[in-house]
C-alpha cells in the first residue's frame, strides 16, 4: 500500500496551502477535490493508483488544512491558488484530475495556464456552464438564487449544513451523503467518520456555492450569467467520467461539458457509480483513468 504525506506551502497571496504527496514515477497527477471534501477524500485512490505515477492532492483554500484568509468570489480564485502550488513545487506537464467542483477548477486552470497542463480528467464534474444554486421559495416552487447574500440566507442547504459544521453534527452530514453521494456503496465505518471530521473543516461553503452558480465558460447564457466563451481555449485532451447513477451531477450537465468541449472531450460512463466512484468502484475508476493516460501518451 502506497502512503501519502501531508505538507504545506506559503503562497504570495498570504494563503497557506496544504497538499498530500505520494511518491511515484515521472508522470505527475494533481488531484483537485470537490465541495465539502479535501485531499483526505482521495486517500483510497492515492493508495491504489499505479506506482509509476507521482501524485499530489491539494487542499483548496478554506478546506482541510489550508488557510482561508481572503474569501473566494469566483472559481478562478481556487485555480490561481492551484497555480501557486504548482509553481512552488515546480511541477511540469501535469494531468489535472478534478472531482465535482474540482472539475471546474481544473478547467479554469487550463484556460489560464495551458502550458502547465498535459491532460485533464473530469470526475463527476460540475458543468462548463456552472452549477445552479436552486432553492424552494415560499410557494413551494424551485427558483435559482442570484447573489451571495441570497445564498447565505438559504434555509434548504446553506444554513443547515453550516449549522451542522458548527455543532459537529456528523449524523446530519452522514444523512446527506447517504442520500446523495454514497448511494451505491459506503466507506468503512472508520473511514466514513474520518471523512465527516474532514468535512467540518470547510469554511467557505456559501462562497463555493455562489462561485459555481456564476461559473460559465461556455458560449451560451446559463440562466444567470452570459458565457465567457473561454472553453474554446481548452485544447488539451479531456476525459469526462460520469457515474451512470450520479444524483448530484445531472445527465444534462455532463452533456453540456461534452458539447462545449467538442472533440477535445471523451465521455465515459462509469457503470454502477454515483457521485463518488472512488467509493463505488475504485478499480473501474483507476482502469478508466489509466487507459486514458496511456492512450494519450501514445499519440
Amino acid at each position: 500500500m502506497l502512503t501519502s504525506t501531508l505538507k504545506e506551502v506559503q503562497l504570495s497571496n498570504g494563503e497557506t496551502i496544504a497538499y498530500r504527496e505520494r511518491e511515484g514515477g515521472e508522470e505527475v497527477i494533481l488531484l483537485v477535490h470537490g465541495n465539502m471534501t479535501s485531499s483526505k477524500h482521495w486517500d483510497i485512490l492515492m493508495e491504489a493508483f499505479p506506482s509509476e505515477y507521482k501524485l499530489y492532492a491539494i487542499d483548496m483554500r478554506g478546506f482541510g488544512a489550508s488557510s482561508y484568509k481572503t474569501p473566494v468570489t469566483r472559481i478562478k480564485d481556487f485555480s490561481d491558488d492551484v497555480k501557486g502550488l504548482v509553481d512552488s513545487l515546480e511541477l511540469k506537464n501535469i494531468t489535472l484530475v478534478g472531482w465535482s467542483t474540482g472539475g471546474v477548477v481544473s478547467l479554469q486552470y487550463t484556460i489560464d495556464y495551458p502550458d502547465d497542463v498535459k491532460k485533464i480528467i473530469l470526475l463527476a464534474s460540475g458543468s462548463t456552464r456552472g452549477y445552479p444554486f436552486m432553492t424552494v421559495n415560499e410557494t413551494g416552487e424551485w427558483v435559482r438564487l442570484a447573489t451571495l447574500d441570497e445564498v447565505k440566507k438559504d434555509a434548504t442547504k446553506s444554513i443547515p449544513i453550516q449549522e451542522a459544521y458548527a455543532k459537529g453534527d456528523k449524523a446530519f452530514l452522514k444523512n446527506i451523503w447517504d442520500m446523495l453521494i454514497y448511494t451505491m456503496n459506503q466507506p468503512s465505518e472508520q473511514q466514513y467518520d474520518e471523512y465527516l471530521e474532514d468535512m467540518m473543516t470547510q469554511r467557505n461553503l456559501t462562497e463555493v456555492y455562489q462561485a459555481l452558480n456564476t461559473f460559465n465558460i461556455s458560449t451560451v447564457h446559463n440562466g444567470l450569467v452570459e458565457g465567457s466563451g473561454e472553453v474554446e481555449k481548452i485544447q488539451k485532451p479531456v476525459l469526462i467520467l460520469a457515474g451512470d447513477s450520479d444524483l448530484v451531477i445531472t445527465p444534462d450537465m455532463t452533456k453540456e461539458i461534452k458539447e462545449d468541449l467538442g472533440d477535445n472531450g471523451e465521455l465515459v460512463y462509469l457503470k454502477g457509480c454515483g457521485h463518488s466512484p472512488l467509493i463505488d468502484d475504485i478499480q473501474q475508476l483507476i482502469y478508466s483513468m489509466t487507459t486514458f493516460l496511456k492512450k494519450q501518451g501514445e499519440q
